[in-house]
């Protein structure tokens, strides 16, 4: 799968891109906003662990967000079983040197319609820690609807804290199955 917008890129993650992954996905500004199974610190072999597990998924639906020369960061899906077939979770993490210039939300965007056009899903939806701005704003901005907030549900780092809760449905027919 490969995306382009501007001089990003949503695309496969490659082997290659292990280096560039360390890089970026070792630093704590951006793990402490993210799930326990993201490491802190982040090293050669979580990277390397990380890429087969990637490569190993049918189908796939986790992305690197890339300039022409490296990853930069991450985003992707994960699909709910049972009743919650239809539902994704998605995730996504950027490198701190390029904060603040809207990738993220024009990513998310993308990835988004991406989805709805080419995978059975009928619903995306995403946390952000309360306290974590910046992913609210990514998600109003990319066209995510608050649903609530789920108080005191996750523990990390040594706190218990809230999680906002976003979604955006698809429009259209729903999905049979």
């Amino acid at each position: 799968m490969r995306i382009e917008f501007g001089q990003y890129r949503i695309r496969d993650w490659m082997d290659e891109d292990a280096d560039s992954l360390v890089r970026y996905a070792n630093n704590f500004k951006i793990a402490r906003w993210l799930r326990d199974r993201f490491p802190y610190p982040y090293a050669l072999l979580d990277a390397e662990t990380f890429l087969a597990a990637v490569a190993a998924l049918s189908p796939q639906t986790t992305f690197a967000i890339a300039t022409d020369d490296e990853a930069i960061g991450g985003i992707g899906l994960e699909f709910g079983a049972d009743i919650h077939r239809f539902t994704a979770e998605l995730g996504y993490w950027l490198g701190e040197p390029f904060w603040g210039r809207g990738i993220m939300t024009e990513a998310v965007r993308r990835l988004t319609a991406w989805a709805f056009d080419n995978l059975e899903v009928h619903r995306i939806y995403a946390t952000a820690f309360a306290g974590n701005q910046a992913s609210v704003r990514v998600l109003e901005k990319a066209g995510f609807q608050r649903e609530g907030r789920l108080r005191a549900s996750v523990f990390k780092d040594g706190r218990i804290l809230d999680q906002f809760l976003y979604a955006q449905i698809r429009t259209g027919e729903a999905p049979h199955g």
